[in-house]
């Protein structure tokens, strides 16, 4: 299996901010069985997502964060890397924002979902 999960830009770096956190906050619960089947879904979603999208010029996905209340872009690559993170260590990798991203070139986990229902519903008839 290819490893598509993008390096930590910290990795290494004596002056990783992250370096300060106190992990044992930050310990999450073991996955349940219904979370680890959810991501596997995910996964499976975003492979048929990508294979439609990214020959449309479509570069990923894009969340709406309730904490910051801003919109966050993630790459192809990179939200596959952070859901096989969470499958594989419980939590997702550190990543850097995408920088200057074209939000016409991301979508969102729902407009993916509907557009592939569409064109899978489509192919059936």
């Amino acid at each position: 299996m290819r490893d598509d999960t993008p390096v930590d830009p910290f990795a290494g770096d004596p002056s990783d901010p992250a370096a300060q956190l106190d992990p044992d906050e930050y310990d999450d619960e073991p996955l349940t069985d219904d979370e680890r089947r959810d991501l596997v879904e995910d996964l499976e979603d975003l492979e048929v997502f990508e294979a439609l999208l990214a020959p449309r010029g479509i570069r990923g996905l894009v969340v709406d964060c309730d904490d910051c209340r801003e919109a966050h872009y993630f790459s192809w690559d990179l939200i596959r890397g952070n859901l096989r993170s969470l499958l594989d260590v419980g939590s997702p990798h550190v990543h850097e924002p995408a920088f200057s991203p074209d939000p016409a070139e991301y979508v969102s986990w729902d407009y993916a979902r509907g557009f592939a229902d569409g064109v899978l519903t489509a192919d059936e008839d």
